[in-house]
């Protein structure tokens, strides 16, 4: 078997299993429900992530170079070790490769503004969760409500950062490190989707100006190339004797008798 063959399998498998562990990690940490349905979401998590490591050591069994697969391939490894990073799997329909082909202007655009914005609602709602299920039981901490958490993962991913709420646990901080590296990465990439548009808008105006003045300027051409033909007909009509091709001239006005 391929890699190929199994990533076709598994890709439906896989994001299932993506959504139910975003599913029971969502109501392990909001509702916080007691021990019996807590010990059913945990089993529920320990499987997604059972299935991701089983799937990242066959990949990378199967892949024609074993090393270069593992260093390329950064993000399986994270949905592996990082919990919170599995949610991203749901990603994986809309690889942004995929997203920029076949698609010129304006939709590449779209699809690249679409692809972020899902991007950043999935990563800021992912790291609120964790956050919030690492500061809710620590001394000192201000985030204790999923409110707080997602209104600090915004202001985070924003880079505004107004500082009211902040994680005092050591993985609440990496989690806010992950967090405005997610940030800054999107703000680039609307910034220069939206620098892409403006410059293309631009040259689209210069060259419909420069089109219309190409035109305008034929047209001009044609026009006073008729009228110095028409002046020379007249010219040619008022001209007395003609010559002939015989050598002689020819009166083209005729004397009255």
């Amino acid at each position: 078997m391929t890699q190929e063959t199994w990533q076709k399998y598994t890709e439906w498998p896989l994001l299932g299993a993506a959504f139910l562990f975003l599913a029971a990690y969502s109501i392990l940490v909001i509702v916080e429900p007691p021990a019996p349905y807590a010990a059913a979401l945990a089993i529920a998590i320990w499987s997604t992530w059972s299935i991701f490591a089983v799937d990242y050591i066959v990949k990378l069994l199967l892949a024609p170079r074993p090393g270069r697969w593992f260093i390329r391939h950064p993000l399986d490894l994270l949905m592996v070790v990082v919990p919170v990073a599995r949610p991203l799997r749901l990603l994986r329909p809309l690889k942004l490769r995929q997203v920029m082909d076949r698609a010129p202007g304006t939709a590449i655009r779209t699809r690249v503004m679409a692809y972020v914005l899902v991007s950043a609602i999935l990563l800021i709602y992912t790291v609120a969760l964790s956050v919030l299920s690492f500061e809710r039981s620590a001394p000192n901490a201000n985030i204790t409500t999923m409110r707080d958490s997602l209104w600090w993962a915004v202001v985070t991913t924003t880079t505004i950062g107004y500082g009211d709420y902040y994680p005092v646990t050591a993985p609440g901080r990496w989690a806010a490190v992950a967090l405005m590296i997610g940030g800054f990465a999107a703000l680039g990439m609307v910034t220069a989707t939206l620098s892409s548009w403006l410059v293309e808008s631009v040259a689209a105006a210069t060259d419909r100006r420069t089109e219309a003045a190409e035109t305008s300027s034929s047209g001009e051409l044609a026009r006073l190339t008729t009228q110095i033909g028409m002046l020379q007909d007249q010219l040619a009509r008022r001209q007395g004797p003609i010559e002939t091709d015989s050598g002689h001239a020819e009166d083209t006005h005729k004397e009255p008798g």
